[in-house]
């Protein structure tokens, strides 16, 4: 007698795990090679991607797509941002643009240290349509006109990131008025040093930036005449300087509509018009204003676009990184051109866990449920930590299921296809980023390669991992959805080309072996115009040459066979001790990232030294799991100025800087623990999490002594 369904089950279910799936993947195999495409994935993985034009070593290289000559448009005709968002307009008028949600209650939560946080209860996302947008960018722009900005005259933004940030770039983009951007949590010193250099009239703000930042400086920046802030509420006007002119944004709108306001003429931009002057976030000192004009970015976007598969209405993206980092700009600004809803968040309500989220209500990310989203690697990291710390504390069949689950699909991965039975065990932690998303954009610092398998294998979704900087608008290279390779940041982008150049001093050259390394230089109409008001410094980082304008990136790279570049060091961060070995400080910082005790590290050397030190921001979690097994049972900050948790974070670098073979004097030999977080509030990092090292050095200077023993 034959054996019936419900002992089948049985049988099954008494079969190892390992077994099972192994069955399912033969049965399903072939199946699903065919479906997904298996084949043709893997053969897009590894085709030739980039080859250089000259055939030398050196390059320059371009993308094999779009080999003859560089793309500056994606849509012909529209060379101008204005053009871009008024063509979308009537491509998607009636269609939801920009989403928020409302605050329906908020209440003060004090911690157990005696700390006070304030915690949300968020509404649904409100959506704008495109036509309720281009309404409010309509009078914001006649507002600002009728309030005495003049075309080509810059106009300041210093804003978090949200909706009104988005309608206030393109009121500027629309009528001309030049946009200087700066971080939110850039100092005051900064903000008053960037409004005086470009010599604004008009800012646009927020009412807490207003109240708490600039308020200070505001008799600092004499030319400063009218301010705007985009909140809701009232703000008061008074012990303000005499002359200055507080307005609401609905105020200007609402001045905007008046008929003789309406009317004003409307300068149009030129590709050639200055468009944004980007302030960098200064992690090498006092920050520099990039001036970059509409053609930039428009040749900028197109190379971007077209790495991103299918973009268009049916995506949601996710805005929260911030605006005035040229990486979130283009993203949002392409986003709107295709048609995509953005729904606005920030780090501090992104997550059902972020840190103003009330415990048991939704985070943005639960309720939009994205589909595209960008991240630095610092983020990506966290969410790694975060995800594998909760790993430990799964019983051990729980733990052995998801171990024995996502090694065998990392294996499938890297073969180039999918392991779908195993995707339901990874469904919750999909959840934490909505379970919705198919692409994350990746920028700002290399990408560790368990980071990026870590997100393929548990989001289910490629990581598009890119290099570029402020100066080429954030385009340089981006690695094809296809690709399974890590640790690598793709092929030049079809609106520029790569070169290398030799650095003899650091040791790379175009002919070494197996590949050409050398400063990765990039050309293209994505290369901006320079540095505001400080010419001599452009000259040493911008070259002209053969009609084509270059950015000299100071980061090192190598080219694989395949085109694609992988960063391999970068010039700041090279120090030669005191014995002539050269240590990359970005190298070990991102080597020792992965060890469980860290969540943020810093190495520092110095020339009169012969070994490498570190600051460490350690995983609260895990050290504190660490200190109670040693008996150690005192306050976070005793915890981290205990000797004998110095010596154990220490022994685990060592250990993970042996597995992973760093040189002996790569190793860092003395560590100091931070128990405070390391946050762009405290200006040790900068807005996308990375090191400014100067400031690091400062605030540990009394450190660094006691590790070099006094010297």
């Amino acid at each position: 007698m034959g054996l019936q369904p419900e002992s089948v089950l049985q049988l099954i279910l008494l079969l190892p795990v390992h077994l099972v799936i192994w069955l399912y993947s033969l049965v399903s195999f072939l199946p699903w090679y065919y479906i997904t495409g298996a084949g043709q994935k893997k053969d897009w993985s590894t085709r030739v991607k980039a080859r250089s034009i000259t055939g030398r070593p050196e390059g320059p290289y371009r993308c094999v797509d779009h080999f003859d000559f560089l793309a500056t448009e994606d849509f012909p005709g529209k060379n101008t941002l204005d053009k871009l968002f008024d063509q979308a307009v009537l491509r998607f008028g009636p269609q939801p643009c920009l989403g928020i949600r409302d605050v329906l209650s908020e209440e003060n939560e004090i911690q157990p240290s005696g700390k006070v946080f304030k915690k949300l209860i968020l509404g649904e996302y409100k959506w704008l349509t495109y036509d309720d947008m281009e309404a409010k960018v309509s009078h914001f722009a006649s507002g600002l006109a009728a309030l005495g900005q003049q075309p080509k005259s810059n106009i300041a933004i210093f804003c978090e990131t949200r909706a009104e940030w988005m309608i206030s770039a393109q009121a500027c983009f629309r009528r001309n008025f030049p946009l200087v951007t700066f971080y939110a949590t850039l100092g005051e010193e900064a903000i008053a040093y960037g409004l005086n250099e470009t010599g604004v009239t008009h800012l646009i703000t927020s009412a807490e930036l207003l109240e708490t930042k600039l308020k200070n400086v505001l008799t600092q920046i004499p030319k400063l005449k009218h301010v705007i802030y985009v909140d809701q509420k009232k703000v008061s006007t008074e012990g303000y300087p005499d002359g200055l002119s507080i307005h609401s944004m609905q105020a200007v709108q609402e001045l905007g509509q008046r008929p003789e306001n309406m009317g004003r003429e409307i300068v149009k931009p030129k590709p050639s018009d200055l468009a944004v002057v980007v302030y960098t976030s200064g992690s090498t000192g006092r920050p520099k204003g990039v001036m970059i004009v509409h053609s930039n970015l428009i040749a900028g976007m197109t190379g971007q676009c077209e790495r991103i598969q299918g973009l268009g209405p049916a995506d949601i993206y996710i805005g929260y990184l911030p605006l005035a980092h040229v990486l979130e700009l283009t993203a949002e600004i392409s986003c709107v051109a295709y048609g995509c809803r953005i729904g606005y968040s920030s780090p501090q309500t992104l997550s059902d866990q972020s840190t103003k989220i009330k415990k048991g209500s939704k985070g943005d990310v639960s309720v939009l449920q994205p589909t595209l989203m960008a991240a630095v690697p610092e983020i990506m990291d966290r969410i790694h930590r975060n995800v594998m710390s909760k790993v430990q504390e799964m019983s051990f069949i729980q733990k052995k299921l998801f171990e024995l689950g996502y090694n065998y699909k990392l294996e499938q991965l890297k073969k180039g296809y999918d392991a779908p039975i195993c995707n339901a065990l990874f469904r919750k932690v999909r959840m934490i980023l909505g379970g919705r998303v198919r692409l994350m954009l990746s920028g700002g610092a290399p990408l560790s390669a368990a980071t990026q398998r870590f997100m393929n294998v548990c989001f289910c979704c490629p990581v598009g991992q890119g290099f570029g900087l402020t100066e080429t608008c954030g385009a340089g290279t981006i690695s094809e959805v296809a690709d399974s390779s890590t640790g690598r940041v793709g092929a030049p982008l079809l609106c520029c080309e790569v070169s290398l150049r030799d650095w003899a001093e650091g040791g790379y050259t175009r002919k070494d072996k197996p590949h050409p390394r050398g400063e990765i230089l990039i050309g293209g109409a994505n290369v901006t115009m320079g540095y505001y008001k400080q010419e001599h410094m452009g000259h040493e980082y911008f070259v002209d040459k053969a009609g084509q304008r270059w950015f000299c990136t100071g980061d090192i790279g190598q080219v694989h066979p395949d085109g694609c570049l992988q960063i391999v060091d970068r010039k700041k961060d090279l120090v030669k001790l005191q014995a002539g070995e050269y240590v990359s400080l970005g190298k070990v910082e991102s080597a020792l990232k992965s060890c469980s005790l860290i969540d943020n590290i810093c190495a520092y050397a110095n020339s009169e030294q012969n070994y490498v030190i570190s600051f460490v921001v350690p995983n609260q979690k895990s050290l504190t799991a660490l200190a109670k097994q040693r008996g150690i049972v005192e306050t976070w900050e005793e915890i981290c100025t205990h000797p004998e948790m110095e010596r154990e974070v220490l022994k685990e670098i060592k250990k993970v800087a042996a597995n992973i073979k760093l040189q002996r004097f790569e190793i860092p030999m003395k560590v100091h623990l931070s128990p405070e977080p390391w946050t762009p509030e405290t200006g040790l990092v900068t807005d996308a999490f990375k090191l400014r090292r100067k400031e690091l050095k400062n605030h540990y200077l009394h450190h660094i002594e006691r590790m070099y023993g006094g010297k």
